[in-house]
């Protein structure tokens, strides 16, 4: 019965996304206040329901409710609790609709603190995210329903992918969707704005937040992605260059964009039909990836479905939004005033040349992962397209991207002076590059691109704390002034700073751990062992595993230091009940400066087994960067300035010193 009401619940949505699609863009049109209003209750009612049809097949879940088609296939009775939970989103039909879900969470979060919002604004952009709603609802109940029953039930069901039973993935999904999804509140923004024909500043601070949460959610999900990939598949790696790793990349990547050119837009009124395009384009490659995951057009251990009929209405969801919101952009774009004017060498002119790079960077991740499936469908050959090709276009477009971040913020508006920026960021440089040769006099060995790569993540994290020092003067104040001044910082300043020295600490964690990797693969019996960076792998014996949903073996291996045990390791391969599907778990001893990482492989003759043994310098600093760069969106999403619902700015005390400019 719970099955059939959360059924119900999801029609009714359907029904309600309808009404919300279009009576409050009809009430826009004919200025009517009760009609614009409904859009409010519309997307609220919209949130109530869909949370009534997921809990519905939570439960479903959670009871181990066979007689549900989708819980009989993904889910099994001795799954342990976490993997009953998230193997409600960890398949397809779950999976649109969490996604569903989340979309009407954003558009409820508009509905109910957008109240400062102009009424028909605020009607037209609920309007835009219910016709999203309208879309996909369409799609869940014609070709994707989760509720569909199964009778007569089976005693048990197949289980959830092996790969995914993980606590990783368990989270690593909802994050990514609330970023792929928060997307579209951008993207109604933009097609309300371009309907209205207006575009300021107004606009500007309330898209901004909304781009700050997505791009977020987007940074620690890709970071919890890559982590996941390095402890759980046992190649020792956490970036592929698979096709669905780029599908999150590329909204990030616009994303990133789409947050610096609302800025220009909010200070200086500039760049409004750009901003307008990222806004359209970054949502765009969120449905982008959604149909690649989903489509069956790819093979992908982040693939949901291999139907291709799903695969066709879904391009066909994508080829409505994106070519209807581009075909009124093209349309409308022309209209809106291009705002103030600034010299090339200027935060304006730094901040556009920040956009090319990352739309260009985009750009070479677009059509290296899309140009594969394009030649298969047109000429039936089948070609791959990995690291070497991304290596030679993203990087060189990156590179110099992560070398003029720390140089953006110290350029006035409207017109800079280079020189004087660089000689703010001098002891930054100096710093930067004397810690690099501290580390050479250490490490000398490798590749010469380690140093260099080292350098440019110093370079980012200093001059990241460098742009904090210099607003607040120090060294151009009085210490106590300086202090005081710190202290009247907005949030956001120690947002933006935390989050490219986060960006820093990423660059220093990829390059140490890509270009000074230590690895041993060999042959080994219990006993045997393998010398690895100063330590040594001692492999003591294979036993027997029995889990609560697996069986399998695990080898036990001793890390010692000379003659002290630092550690006990395991490394296991477990084969899942009832799927036969094998997975392997990493033996990991994480420390500061690297971890040592030990995979049992497969047995040999005479008893061996195929033993791999590495050394992963600096592979924890990628995991806390991305954390930092999180929490930098976080902290500025606290600033008063970026709140969402609060654009009143509170009186002043009469002697109050003022804030420092922006």
């Amino acid at each position: 019965m719970i099955i059939e009401f959360g059924h119900f619940a999801l029609i009714l949505a359907l029904a309600v996304a309808l009404y919300q699609t279009v009576v409050p863009q009809w009430g826009a049109w004919r200025n009517d206040a009760t009609l614009m209003a409904s859009a409010s209750v519309a997307a609220v009612t919209q949130l109530i329901l869909l949370a009534i049809a997921f809990a519905a097949l939570t439960h479903a879940y959670l009871t181990s409710d066979f007689s549900v088609l989708n819980v009989a296939e993904n889910s099994h009775s001795a799954k342990p609790l976490l993997y009953k939970l998230s193997g409600v989103w960890g398949n397809h039909e779950g999976s649109m609709l969490l996604w569903v879900f989340i979309l009407s969470l954003f558009g409820a979060a508009v509905a109910v603190f957008g109240r400062d919002l102009p009424e028909t604004t605020k009607a037209r952009i609920l309007s835009v995210q219910g016709s999203v709603g309208l879309a996909f609802l369409i799609f869940i109940t014609v070709a994707s329903n989760p509720f569909l029953r199964l009778l007569p039930p089976p005693v048990e069901g197949n289980g959830l992918n092996p790969i995914l039973q993980d606590p990783a993935l368990a989270f690593h999904p909802p994050f990514l969707y609330g970023g792929y999804v928060g997307l579209s509140i951008a993207f109604s923004f933009a097609v309300a704005a371009l309907i209205e024909g207006r575009v300021d500043a107004a606009w500007a601070r309330w898209v901004r937040p909304w781009t700050l949460v997505s791009w977020a959610l987007l940074t620690i999900g890709i970071g919890m992605g890559a982590w996941w990939a390095y402890y759980e598949l046992g190649w020792g790696g956490f970036w592929f260059w698979d096709p669905v790793e780029n599908a999150s990349l590329m909204p990030w990547l616009i994303a990133t964009a789409l947050l610096h050119s609302a800025t220009i837009v909010e200070k200086r009124g500039a760049l409004k039909i750009w901003t307008i395009l990222l806004s359209i384009l970054a949502f765009s490659l969120s449905l982008v990836g959604t149909f690649l995951v989903r489509s069956g057009v790819l093979t992908s251990v982040h693939a949901f479905a291999v139907d291709p009929e799903r695969g066709i209405f879904i391009l066909s969801i994508l080829a409505v939004f994106v070519g209807g919101s581009l075909t009124l952009f093209a349309a409308r774009a022309p209209s809106l005033k291009a705002g103030g004017l600034f010299a090339t060498v200027s935060r304006e002119g730094g901040l556009v040349l920040n956009n090319l790079l990352l739309s260009a960077a985009c750009a070479a991740v677009f059509i290296g992962t899309l140009y594969p499936l394009a030649l298969e469908t047109l000429t039936g050959e089948k070609i791959s397209v990995g690291a070497p090709y991304f290596n030679l276009t993203f990087g060189p477009i990156f590179i110099p991207l992560l070398l003029l971040v720390p140089l953006g913020p110290m350029l006035t508006w409207k017109r800079a002076d280079i020189l004087a920026a660089l000689r703010r960021l001098w002891w930054a440089a100096a710093l930067a590059l004397l810690v690099t040769l501290l580390v050479l006099m250490v490490t000398v060995r490798g590749p010469w691109l380690a140093p260099l790569g080292i350098a440019v993540g110093l370079w980012l994290i200093f001059g990241s704390a460098a742009e904090i020092i210099q607003r607040a003067g120090f060294g151009h104040q009085t210490t106590a002034i300086a202090w005081l001044r710190l202290k009247g910082l907005p949030r956001s300043a120690f947002g933006t700073a935390l989050a490219h020295g986060g960006l820093g600490m990423i660059v220093i964690g990829v390059i140490v751990l890509s270009l000074w990797k230590e690895e041993h693969i060999v042959t080994l019996k219990p006993g045997g062992e393998i010398p690895v960076a100063g330590y040594t792998v001692v492999f003591k014996d294979v036993q027997p595993l029995v889990g609560p949903n697996y069986d399998g073996t695990y080898g036990r291996f001793e890390i010692m230091r000379g003659d002290r045990l630092v550690k006990e390791v395991v490394s296991e391969k477990r084969q899942f009940r009832p799927r036969s599907m094998p997975t392997t778990e990493v033996g990991l001893m994480q420390g500061v400066w690297g971890d040592i990482y030990v995979v049992l492989g497969d047995p040999g003759e005479d008893g061996a087994y195929v033993v791999r043994a590495s050394f992963n310098p600096m592979a924890s600093v990628i995991w806390l960067g991305a954390l930092v760069m999180f929490l930098g969106g976080l902290l500025s999403l606290t600033d008063r300035r970026l709140r969402i619902g609060v654009p009143k700015r509170a009186a002043a005390p009469v002697n109050a010193m003022p804030s420092p400019a922006e």
